[in-house]
């Protein structure tokens, strides 16, 4: 399948800033499942200082913003064609050992919640269908909710609040599936939706390392491995890991964001 992109996210600010820096991850890489064949990544209000591979293998450009700015815009936009793996990308490896997948942050911590939900996942003799069937036990405990979660929102919480979003859904697998000594990452990317173009963001699922298999692919928010409407972006421990736009700014202004996205074939 060939999917286009176009990906702007525009920042606004009440004052000048005197200093910005963001990490953006908006830059697909080529795997099994894709292939990219056309990628800008384009700065408005702002420059890209350097680009690099981080321990995870994603692709991070380092933009400013132009002192004294009050708009920085982020555009990044391509073409990539995919394929369906049934959610296999593979035995794939970076710098990152596999135990390092295994390393909890704040905001993937399990409680009473999360360890219940990953009883028996460590002991089962097959771990594929067991992380499915992980999958589709968090779907059912915490329904797709938008507006109950919020990016400092914890997997716990969020499995106790009983909702969440693609973002939760994701650190609640992650989670329950370190719990059970099972390597997991956080997902970025993109989805082309069936029933629509227009997007107010990416998405994020979860990946497991199976053994035989490597790296698989669970989006717990859809109920299904990513296939060939899913363009990989980057992964990490949690969502702060692997955040498509993540930075610090100095001084006093008050920011505002507005997103605009089209996935389609």
């Amino acid at each position: 399948m060939l999917l286009t992109v176009s990906h702007s996210t525009r920042y606004t600010y009440d004052q000048p800033v005197d200093y910005g820096l963001q990490q953006v991850r908006l830059t697909p890489r080529n795997w099994d499942m894709q292939e990219v064949l056309s990628w800008d990544l384009a700065i408005e209000g702002g420059d890209i200082e350097t680009s690099y591979l981080d321990h995870n293998g994603t692709t991070v450009h380092l933009v400013s913003a132009a002192r004294g700015s009050e708009a920085v815009t982020i555009t990044a936009s391509g073409e990539v064609r995919t394929i369906d793996t049934a959610g296999v990308l593979g035995p794939v490896y970076g710098p990152a050992p596999l135990w390092y997948f295994c390393t909890q942050t704040e905001l993937t911590t399990p409680g009473e919640s999360i360890t219940a939900l990953a009883h028996g996942l460590s002991n089962a003799s097959d771990k594929l269908s067991a992380l499915h069937a992980l999958s589709g036990s968090i779907i059912v405990a915490a329904p797709y909710q938008t507006g109950e979660t919020w990016s400092t929102t914890t997997a716990e919480q969020a499995l106790t609040g009983g909702s969440g979003v693609c973002q939760d859904h994701a650190q609640i697998f992650v989670s329950a599936a370190r719990a059970a000594g099972i390597p997991a990452r956080y997902v970025s990317g993109y989805l082309m939706m069936d029933d629509r173009v227009d997007q107010d963001a990416s998405h994020a699922w979860a990946e497991a390392h199976v053994e035989g298999l490597g790296w698989v692919g669970f989006d717990v928010s859809n109920c299904i491995s990513p296939d060939e409407r899913y363009i990989r972006l980057g992964s990490g421990l949690d969502y702060r890991d692997a955040a498509p736009v993540s930075g610090v700014r100095l001084g006093d202004a008050t920011e505002s964001m507005i997103v605009s996205l089209q996935v389609q074939q």
